[in-house]
């Protein structure tokens, strides 16, 4: 069973591409919450996903709501700055889903109070206030699937 990155209403198209050419890397689903600041076909998100887009397992969801009712039965973590739970502290097992909100806000307060048993976060230096959401997936998605022995890797 896969990991499952999912963006809630992602707004930047190549950001979106980087992270599904990812996905593809590490076998991983791309889960999309709508509503979204672009559309599939976007130059950059083919750019940024060159020719691996085909390759994705993509997964479109209305709403928040409509995804956790989709998979009850797995553990959902929440990608946050404002919380101190690191993303290293966690045991992770295959099938496992990250949620990563918008670049320009985060997924929202009310969504992290309601799950801030599932909160996690990426330690940083004080001088920024988050990184790349590319790069936030990366380090999380990859983690998460080191710690279960790299399933599907050509180089296992």
């Amino acid at each position: 069973m896969s990991f499952k990155v999912v963006l809630y209403q992602p707004e930047i198209p190549a950001n979106t591409g980087n992270i599904g050419r990812l996905c593809v890397g590490s076998g991983a689903e791309l889960h999309i919450i709508k509503p979204m600041r672009f559309i599939l076909s976007d130059k950059q998100l083919k750019r940024a996903g060159l020719d691996y887009w085909d390759k994705l397992k993509l997964v479109m969801h209305d709403s928040l709501e409509d995804f956790l009712a989709t998979y009850p039965d797995i553990n959902v973590y929440y990608c946050t700055t404002k919380t101190t739970k690191r993303y290293t502290d966690v045991d992770y097992k295959p099938g496992d889903a990250f949620i990563f909100g918008p670049e320009s806000r985060g997924i929202p307060e009310d969504i992290l109070a309601r799950h801030k048993e599932m909160n996690i976060t990426i330690p940083m230096s004080a001088d920024i206030r988050s990184i790349n959401l590319a790069n936030s997936v990366g380090i999380v998605l990859y983690e998460a699937w080191r710690r279960v022995g790299f399933p599907g890797s050509v180089n296992e």
